[in-house]
């Protein structure tokens, strides 16, 4: 509707409002009330007059509220759909005007700006190429929003990014390392040859190599190379391979949280997390696990590890141009490695020069001192480290599970590696008792083919106070797991006889059932004829199948009545079978495992056991009769005195000595088998004392033993046959022991130094 604050004023045509365009000479079609209506194809037109200056012509649009509902009769063709299409729009229409609505008047603020930004293309005023340039508000508008989302995208993702909590268990995992006795490298375990050291330990000269090399800014930056990652992204996505660029920061980020892949990703996560350390660590902590965690080639990890395979020597050792060449490594142990070729020889001495010349340009080295590194620092030829292989794995094997037992290790924990394991085993008594089995093994193939097929000789040294000085567990543990030397298989025989000994003197005897124990001495007399019946106080023992049990001598040979010390030093069978019943078969057997043997590996409680149906190993046999050396305190056999982890003590509980027998009972043991001793071997014996020992034999002739003492260190060694595809039963000797049992005494002769 058409309206008019001043009064209606005709047209100059007249007063007609409204004609057709059409319209012919009988007037208007359509313009009056009672005129034809248009027909559809027409169009009307207003025909408005002019108005004048103070005139306004204003057009009413009725309010919602006056606006006609829409009615079935006036909906859209569409129908049911078209109208839910409709609401939808309707609606995503309202809720576009509330979520942008108090943003309305900012952006009024803008839209001049923006209109000023926005390109109108051919530019006006512009001839030639200059027409479709930006102008320069254009191109600042641009690079400042580009930097303002780049920034916003950045601190984004810094706090966004975390340091992940989970190490790479790989990147950290060392090596375990094993000495000797004398502090020398033994043999070293594990998947990776590394081994952490403490920054305080590295010295400044290495660490400054390193640094020249690698990241010689190290203290100064944020943690990441701008220039550095910039050329590496360039080579990335430009070229298509990759470069390094990378702070120290960021190489320990990559070793220690990340993968080797070399993606824009990973680089850029690289960068975002060194950040963070840097900020969360301190350099110096940071250079440290860059120096425990960086590969150097030869399979080693660490800058110790790297010391000992290159240099042979600990990373203290090291002088600064040995650092230097070292530090030339980072770059690639593969291409600079100077034993790989001549090439590498070329590149690593032109980088280890060149790594020298920047420590003097950064002021870490003088003149001076630069001059006195004129010849290149050639490494060994190949790496020393001591490996693992033949007896050493069953050193290893046994110092190892008495570690995480002593020191209440997991397996896990161990396995991780860092520790150093400092063992009891002595370097020169290993090897030669390794040399006198290696030799007996020899002569048995040409003496006896057929025994020695299946033959064993089990060896251990022990010292008075448990210490494991020295074992053979058998050829190689590569080949052979089984541990000769801790093996519980086959009987003592008659090398047990002195624990029975000691029991009789220990706790006296009883000849009747009540009352108290009669004391026995080492000059007790005794039945030593061959085939003596045992006896019980009610009178004979009788086996379950109806026999009396009778004991026999070595060779049926009789003696009459012997005195227990005497007994003992003819190695006489028959007083000790019947002195084992009447001192009682259980104190026999408890005195048995307090000298050292185990319960375990204890005979059934009948009079056999006192001739040695126990099977001891031979390290608990040297055990026990080191506990007659110690003057009867026992203290348990172990081989680990110390263990730390990278440096750091770790807590080791070390056994005590316990009392098993008296001292005056051990003195006496003693005695008899320094007797014994003098009597098999008075060759041996002369202008030598301390020395004491005895052999031992089973009924069966499946084992031969010879278990002794000299200058306070017990040695037991025993031979033996059993096929170990087949079962762990043994096996007569079939004369692998030698004659007369001669090869256990040559074995304990050569290892203790009186061969």
């Amino acid at each position: 509707m058409l309206s008019s604050p001043a009064r209606a004023r005709p047209s100059a045509e007249g007063d007609a409002g409204v004609t057709d365009a059409s319209q012919g000479e009988d007037g208007p079609v359509g313009g009056g009330r009672g005129g034809r209506p248009p027909a559809a194809d027409e169009t009307l037109h207003l025909r408005v007059g002019a108005l004048r200056a103070d005139e306004t012509m204003q057009l009413r649009v009725p309010a919602p509220s006056e606006r006609p509902s829409p009615s079935k009769e006036s909906a859209p063709a569409g129908g049911r759909a078209e109208r839910r299409r409709g609401s939808r729009a309707a609606a995503r229409e309202r809720s576009g005007s509330r979520l942008l609505g108090p943003l309305a008047p900012y952006a009024r603020r803008i839209a001049p700006y923006a209109r000023r930004l926005k390109p109108v293309y051919p530019r006006p005023g512009r001839t030639g190429w200059r027409r479709w340039m930006p102008s320069w508000r254009q191109w600042t508008g641009a690079v400042l929003t580009s930097f303002g989302l780049l920034g916003a995208f950045l601190v984004t993702a810094y706090a966004m990014t975390d340091i992940p909590r989970d190490i790479n268990s790989y990147a950290t995992q060392q090596d375990n390392v094993y000495f000797w006795s004398d502090g020398t490298p033994m043999a070293r375990t594990g998947w990776v040859q590394r081994q952490a050291m403490p920054l305080e330990d590295i010295p400044q000269d290495v660490r400054w190599a390193v640094l020249a090399a690698e990241n010689e800014s190290f203290y100064s930056d944020p943690g990441i190379s701008l220039k550095g990652i910039s050329r590496a992204l360039f080579r990335t996505v430009g070229e298509g391979d990759t470069e390094g660029g990378s702070t120290i920061t960021q190489q320990y980020v990559k070793n220690v949280y990340l993968t080797q892949n070399q993606t824009v990703s990973r680089k850029f996560t690289e960068a975002m997390i060194a950040l963070k350390l840097d900020n969360k660590m301190s350099k110096d902590d940071i250079l440290e696990g860059y120096l425990n965690t960086s590969w150097f080639g030869r399979g080693t990890y660490g800058i110790q590890r790297a010391a000992q395979a290159y240099y042979g020597k600990d990373v203290d050792k090291l002088n600064v141009s040995e650092a230097a060449m070292l530090a030339s490594l980072l770059k690639g142990a593969g291409l600079y490695d100077p034993t790989l070729g001549k090439a590498n020889h070329a590149r690593a001495v032109e980088r280890w020069s060149w790594i020298l010349d920047r420590m003097v340009k950064i002021g870490k080295l003088s003149k001076q001192e630069r001059a006195e590194y004129t010849t290149f620092p050639e490494p060994l030829k190949t790496n020393p480290l001591y490996d693992t292989g033949e007896q050493s794995d069953y050193l290893v094997e046994l110092a190892s599970q008495y570690a995480k037992k002593a020191a209440h290790l997991t397996d896990k924990q161990f396995d991780l590696g860092g520790y150093q394991i400092y063992t009891t085993f002595d370097r020169k008594r290993e090897k030669a008792l390794t040399d006198a089995v290696t030799k007996a093994r020899e002569k048995a193939r040409d003496d006896t083919p057929e025994a020695a097929e299946d033959g064993h000789y089990g060896a251990a040294s022990v010292a008075a106070d448990g210490r494991i000085l020295a074992v053979y567990g058998g050829p190689d543990h590569r080949k052979q797991g089984y541990n000769e030397s801790n093996a519980t298989t086959v009987p003592a025989g008659t090398a047990f006889l002195p624990f029975v000994y000691a029991a009789g003197l220990e706790h006296g005897v009883h000849k009747a059932r009540s009352g108290p124990a009669t004391p026995v001495g080492p000059d007790s007399v005794y039945d030593g004829d061959d085939g003596v019946p045992v006896t019980t106080p009610e009178g004979p023992y009788w086996d379950r199948s109806g026999k009396k049990v009778a004991a026999h001598n070595d060779g049926g040979k009789s003696y009459g009545k012997i005195t227990l010390r005497e007994a003992l030093a003819k190695s006489v069978n028959t007083p000790f079978m019947q002195l084992g019943m009447d001192t009682g078969l259980d104190k026999v057997r408890d005195t048995a495992v307090a000298s050292g043997l185990l319960r375990s590996s204890m005979g059934p409680q009948v009079p056999g056991l006192s001739l040695g149906t126990s099977t001891p190993s031979a390290i608990r046999m040297a055990n026990g009769y080191a506990t007659f050396a110690a003057g009867g305190d026992h203290t348990e056999p172990y081989s680990v005195v110390r263990i730390t982890r990278n440096g750091a003590p770790v807590p080791l509980n070390t056994p005590r000595p316990k009392r098993a027998v008296g001292a005056r009972v051990a003195g006496q043991v003693t005695e008899a088998l320094t007797d014994n001793f003098r009597t098999a071997h008075p060759d041996a014996a002369a202008g030598r004392s301390g020395v004491s020992g005895k052999a031992g034999g089973t009924d069966k002739d499946t084992a031969a033993w010879y278990v002794g003492t000299a200058d306070s260190v017990s040695t037991a060694i025993v031979v033996y046959r059993i096929d170990l595809a087949k079962s762990l039963e043994p096996l007569p000797l079939k004369g692998l022991a030698g004659p007369a049992h001669s090869v256990p005494y040559a074995l304990w002769s050569a290892a203790t130094g009186l061969g």
